[in-house]
C-alpha cells in the first residue's frame, strides 16, 4: 500500500469513530440540547474526516469538488436544522437537563 492509502484509511477510520461516538451520544444523552450538540460534532468532524479520506483516494477533480460541495452543504444544513430544533424545543418549554 502506498502512503496516501494509509493516510486515507486513517482519515476514514477517524471519521467512522466520530460518527460512532455521535450516534452513541444521540442514544445516551439526556435531553434534546445535548443530543443536538453531539450530532453537530459528527457533522463537523466525522463527515470532514470521511471526505478528506475520500479525497485522498479520488483521482478525479470533479468528483473531489462534489465531495467538498456535499460536505459544505451538510455543514450549512446541520447548523440551520440544529438551530431550528433547539428554538422549537425552547419555545415548547423543554428545559435543559440539570444534574441532580
Amino acid at each position: 500500500m502506498a502512503a496516501i492509502e494509509w493516510v486515507a484509511a486513517a482519515f476514514l477510520w477517524a471519521g467512522a469513530a466520530f460518527v460512532s461516538a455521535g450516534t452513541l451520544g444521540l442514544l445516551r444523552f439526556p435531553d434534546v440540547y445535548t443530543r443536538l450538540h453531539a450530532l453537530a460534532k459528527v457533522d463537523n468532524l466525522g463527515l470532514g474526516c470521511i471526505v478528506i479520506g475520500l479525497l485522498c483516494r479520488t483521482r478525479d477533480v470533479p468528483a473531489g469538488a462534489k465531495l467538498v460541495l456535499v460536505w459544505l452543504l451538510v455543514l450549512a444544513c446541520s447548523s440551520v436544522v440544529s438551530f431550528l430544533v433547539a428554538r422549537r424545543a425552547s419555545r415548547s418549554g423543554v428545559q435543559p437537563w440539570e444534574q441532580p
